[in-house]
């Protein structure tokens, strides 16, 4: 016989519609597979009126989270619910009332993982949470376990479909990111305020996540380096072309040999050899470089609603294997190999510099001599011709210097009375 779980859904959107859709659809292979029967019990949501895509009956609703908690015949709870704080208070009484936890919730955790994670370790009470991070690639179980032999020498992510699927669109048609949007929104790709995909905070949330796993200590927000995607242009994506590689908005989360850890989430120039440049639309994909496994690469859809609840389902199964066997893992282990988050102004990479400069002698030369005094050196230059709005474009790669150091001098470039307008700095990886 097999054992019957009582499930409660905090949320019902997209992910929570999709979660109990599918549920109930595999319900029969779920069982047979895990030895659990699932039951959906109640379902949270702010309005119960509303007209849904996915049915439930409607004795199942109710407004008030906390009835989730109550109800002794609900063993899991699944927070789906977006936002930070009502989340947080949630999951926490979830914890404490000895209520496994599911979620899908990014924000949540990149902002509270620190928080609850001692909460559950205090209460002997498990969390999951591949949902959280590239929808239906299962990436935290790989870097939780399948490489827990493995010291992580690199991470590398593209890791938002949006952002992704504007980039993509952008380098294939020549467009410039303002139409491309409007049409990533028209098509669903996009949300009507798109900030959080388009700023490099969507992906920065997940990179923090990948990061704290594989490194053993909660990377603060405030540590991580992100830039969004807004500045880009159909120039940048030819140029780019034109250097040998593709722009993405990569995660890249690396440690050095002093066990320093580098978190940065930006628009960056990746090889047109590597993997990573040929992922392409909606697809997300996860680069793993380990000391004993080598280098293995995880694609897939990294959003919507079957991709995530696929997801869910999974950590459900594990859910209840661990309601019929609790174990010591409560979904985080902290350990101390690693001594800290790098600052972003110490961290090194090459770069790509794209200048609106006059159209006269003497001004590579003026732009050669403030790169020589900062000591950083130019790798290639890119001058095309035509002139808009009264500057010519003017492209320089630059050789390995620290970040800091880079932006100050791009700033004293941009204070030369040959140079017009903002420049755009970009990093350039080469996953050494």
């Amino acid at each position: 016989m097999s054992n019957r779980i009582g499930v409660g859904l905090a949320g019902f959107g997209t992910v929570g519609a999709g979660v109990y859709k599918n549920l109930a659809r595999n319900a029969d292979l779920l069982e047979q597979r895990t030895g659990a029967g699932f039951e959906v019990r109640r379902i949270a949501v702010r309005d119960p009126g509303k007209t849904r895509d996915v049915e439930a009956p409607s004795h199942l609703f109710t407004t008030d989270p906390s009835d989730l908690l109550a109800d002794p015949g609900i063993h899991i709870v699944v927070e789906l619910m977006g936002g930070v704080e009502g989340p947080f208070q949630f999951v926490c009484a979830a914890l404490r009332a000895g209520k496994t936890v599911v979620t899908g919730n990014k924000a949540l955790l990149a902002e509270k993982g620190r928080e609850i994670f001692d909460l559950a370790r205090e209460m002997r009470v498990p969390v999951f949470y591949e949902a959280a991070v590239a929808g239906g690639i299962p990436i935290i179980k790989v870097v939780r376990e399948a490489f827990v032999g493995n010291r992580f020498e690199a991470i590398h992510g593209i890791l938002n479909g949006t952002s992704n699927y504007i980039l993509t669109r952008m380098a294939d048609e020549g467009l410039d990111f303002a139409p491309v949007l409007a049409e990533a929104q028209k098509l669903g790709y996009a949300e009507a305020d798109p900030a959080l995909d388009i700023n490099g905070w969507d992906a920065a949330h997940k990179a923090i996540i990948l990061a704290s796993l594989a490194y053993g200590f909660w990377v603060s927000p405030a540590e991580v380096l992100v830039e969004g995607i807004e500045r880009v242009t159909a120039a940048d994506m030819l140029f780019a072309s034109e250097l040998g590689y593709r722009i993405k908005l990569l995660a890249s989360i690396k440690a050095d040999p002093r066990g320093d850890v580098e978190v940065r989430v930006v628009p960056t120039l990746i090889p047109d050899s590597h993997v990573l440049a040929s992922v392409n639309g909606v697809f997300n994909a996860v680069s793993v470089r380990g000391d004993v496994v080598g280098e293995a690469l995880f694609y897939g859809r990294g959003a919507g609603q079957d991709p995530t609840s696929s997801s869910v389902l999974a950590d459900l199964a594990e859910a209840a294997a661990f309601q019929q066997s609790p174990r010591r893992c409560v979904g985080f282990t902290a350990h101390s190999l690693y001594r800290r988050c790098k600052p972003a102004m110490e961290t090194v990479s090459k770069y790509y510099l794209r200048l609106g400069v006059q159209d006269r002698p003497g001004v590579l030369a003026q732009i050669a001599s403030t790169l020589a005094r900062a000591d950083i050196g130019i790798l290639s230059v890119i001058q095309p011709e035509g002139i808009v709005d009264g500057s010519v474009p003017l492209v320089l790669t630059l050789h390995d210097a620290p970040f800091g150091r880079m932006r100050e001098t791009v700033r004293e470039l941009t204070g030369l009375e040959c140079v017009h307008g903002n420049p755009l700095l970009l990093h350039m990886e080469t996953f050494a």
